[in-house]
């Protein structure tokens, strides 16, 4: 080559495809997304068309995702803010941590202000429906007399105020706790101050009945109808001085504080895992300060003292307009009143599995289960016909989130008694659940069932039951894949799948899969199975750039996905090429993504969706036109990079035409149509409600499903 020509190519490169999309502008920022999230939640709440049990019910969600927002994102994003050096970018939407932080408290303050205008709206609306929530003053002389009996003989006994003083240093403060911080004065005038946490071992509401034959009897009323419902704060607040004998009390607040969740566990270093994991979490309740909450009417000289000894900036102090700790208000959704939820629906048992064994109906065809429209015993009872089938040898079973007094649990360990190898593989490291998940597996292990305690490296994070059982003088595996955990509660408000299959090979691939996990066993290839952190990416990545190729070659590319989650710049860089090249692209995101549609020349075909209705859609489906012979997975990996890269996933291919067609029509177009319960992200990164045509049909594809 001439050096006339090189200098050419020098002034006049071959153009990147991909340089385009390495600008900040095609990506948006996954805590802004995910915040917009919960902006759609507390929508949800703020709707006056549903029961008040239920806007209570998506309020309560609203903070406890916050919750867990701060315990993760936010203490990451503090994390890099103290680390990295002022103004380093920090991310593909080119957001630095201190512009970020600043735009994350921003749009927190505006939810938590409609979020304080909602709580008082809501009050008075519950209170006409016989769920009057109170305060103190509120009481009448013999429901005072009542609290003060109860105060005494249930409370009192569990408060332990501690003094705040040289000889009485701060003291560590457990996250998510309620707690007081409060002013005394001595007889001499000088003054102290103290610590009092409220107990989380009893009840948050007390029930103080509105008619009383003895108010000096301390026991509660157990209807909410017939009570006042007094927050167990307020009948500490009103008898603080009970806990200061001598001392005159001055003022007080309620406080909360939100730690860092994030620990780094160094699992190559640990000796067991199990009990490396217990001491993990023994330390995040004591880990760094992301956030302080303080009530309404707190002064502002203990507001700064626990500033000050917490050693927290501005921004990290929050001002309540609602109960502190609003999670618990779910109790008030449990207890009762079924005419202000949503009305009850049946749920459906498949005929093929209620008319003969699991076995016979599996053999004979692929089941699909939907849930929770398709009831969640279903699975468990496959589980169970296997644990008691004489002819069933082996289960093997992976465990993330089981819940408790899980049947599923229990019939693995009545396997185990029948004399069944019977293997679980308990992902220890499930954030948040690690301490039931270590009971479930020191219950397992000492019904003598081999318990395996997930990878190094790896959380294991697939969804798979896999029943092997003698028929006629062979072996027959049977397995389950999921997109949702084996937790027969969490079902109940999940949508889900699960594809109960004897497909030879994807039931081998199960099988070398559960050698992975338990084993030394390693593996680069499945027969069908798509499987991270090997294979997941670059298949679906396979057959995005099939629909290319066949755009390309004149005929109709389509791409649907339905998830939770869409991060992964790799997979968005392919879905972006893919636009260009014409594919129509459908998605349905339930939460954070971090894909910018409508961009002209770059994502002009690709349309962005997000449904929140009553229950959470979870599952995972990812469609492929394939030119009229659609390809199809499900499973339970989102579109991230710790699923595709950190986590053991599993999607499973659709075999059944009649499955996949149930899937395509009755799931993925439906949701599509949906205009009462869906967001569309638009170019500018923001969401808007879908409505319907002032002509147009109605159409929830939730409900749609339940009356089917």
């Amino acid at each position: 080559m001439t050096e006339k020509k090189k200098k050419a190519l020098a002034e006049d490169p071959i153009p990147d495809p991909f340089s385009e999309m390495d600008s900040s502008d095609c990506y948006i920022n996954r805590e802004l997304s995910w915040l917009q999230f919960n902006a759609r939640v507390l929508e949800t709440a703020e709707n006056r068309r549903l029961p008040l049990l239920e806007q209570l019910k998506f309020l309560s969600i609203f903070h406890s995702n916050l919750d867990e927002f701060f315990m993760v994102r936010v203490a990451g994003v503090l994390h890099r803010y103290r680390e990295t050096r002022a103004g380093a970018q920090d991310s593909d939407d080119g957001i630095t941590p201190s512009s970020l932080l600043s735009a994350i408290r921003r749009q927190t303050l505006a939810l938590l202000e409609r979020s304080g205008e909602l709580w008082k709206d809501l009050l008075p609306s519950l209170k006409a429906k016989g769920i009057s929530l109170v305060e103190y003053d509120d009481l009448n002389e013999k429901q005072r007399r009542f609290a003060l009996a109860f105060f005494r003989d249930r409370i009192y006994p569990l408060l332990t105020p501690q003094a705040i003083d040289p000889g009485h240093p701060f003291p560590t403060i457990s996250n998510l706790s309620l707690n007081f911080i409060i002013r005394l004065q001595n007889q001499s005038g000088k003054t102290r101050f103290a610590r009092l946490r409220c107990p989380d071992n009893v009840s948050r509401f007390v029930l103080i009945p509105r008619s009383l034959d003895n108010p000096d009897s301390a026991e509660p009323e157990k209807d909410i109808r017939n009570a006042d419902i007094l927050p167990l704060e307020e009948l500490i607040k009103e008898h603080l001085s009970l806990l200061f004998p001598g001392y005159t009390l001055e003022s007080c607040g309620m406080f909360r504080i939100t730690r860092n969740s994030n620990i780094d566990l160094a699992e190559e270093e640990a000796d067991n895992l199990l009990y490396a994991v217990r001491d993990m979490v023994n330390q995040r309740r004591f880990n760094g300060v992301v956030r302080l909450e303080t009530s309404r009417g707190m002064p502002a000289s203990l507001s700064e003292l626990l500033v000050t000894h917490l050693n927290l900036k501005a921004f990290q102090i929050y001002r309540t307009k609602t109960p502190m700790a609003m999670v618990d208000f779910m109790d008030l959704y449990s207890a009762g009143r079924p005419g202000l939820k949503f009305s009850a629906y049946a749920q459906n048992y498949p005929e093929k599995l209620r008319s003969t064994s699991a076995f016979d109906a599996i053999r004979e065809k692929d089941i699909l289960l939907h849930h929770p429209y398709d009831t969640f015993e279903a699975v468990t009872d496959f589980i169970r016909q296997a644990a008691e089938d004489p002819d069933v040898v082996s289960i093997k079973q992976t465990l993330y989130r089981v819940g408790r007094n899980s049947p599923i649990v229990q019939s693995l360990i009545d396997a185990r008694k029948s004399g069944k190898q019977v293997t679980a593989v308990v992902e220890l490291k499930a954030r948040f659940d690690e301490t039931r998940n270590i009971i479930r597996a020191e219950e397992l292990e000492k019904a003598g069932v081999n318990v395996v305690y997930g990878l190094a490296g790896l959380k294991i994070h697939a969804k798979l039951c896999l029943v092997v059982r003698r028929e006629n003088g062979s072996i027959q595996s049977y397995a389950h894949i999921g997109t949702g955990n084996y937790n027969a509660a969490t079902a109940q408000m999940y949508t889900d799948l699960g594809l109960l299959t004897c497909q030879p090979d994807i039931c081998a691939d199960i099988a070398d899969l559960f050698n992975v996990m338990t084993g030394y066993a390693e593996k680069s290839t499945w027969r069908e199975l798509l499987v991270s952190p090997r294979t997941m990416r670059s298949g679906l990545i396979e057959k995005i750039r099939h629909e290319i190729d066949i755009q390309a070659q004149g005929g109709h590319g389509e791409i649907i996905m339905k998830c939770n989650q869409l991060v992964d710049k790799t997979v968005i860089r392919a879905l972006y090429m893919a636009s260009k090249a014409g594919v129509k692209i459908s998605l349905i995101v339930r939460g954070i993504c971090c894909l910018r549609p409508g961009i002209p020349g770059l994502s002009e075909n690709i349309t962005v969706r997000s449904i929140v209705g009553r229950f959470l859609e979870h599952a995972r489906v990812y469609y492929f036109g394939n030119d009229g012979n659609p390809c199809m997975y499900i499973g339970s990996a989102d579109i991230m990079p710790r699923n595709l890269d950190r986590r053991i996933e599993v999607l499973t291919p659709i075999l059944d035409e009649q499955i996949k067609k149930r899937i395509a029509d009755g799931i993925l177009t439906l949701q599509l149509q949906d205009n009462t319960r869906t967001w569309a992200l638009n170019e500018k990164g923001s969401y808007v409600r879908i409505r319907r045509d002032r002509d147009g049909t109605a159409i929830n594809a939730q409900e749609d499903q339940i009356r089917k």
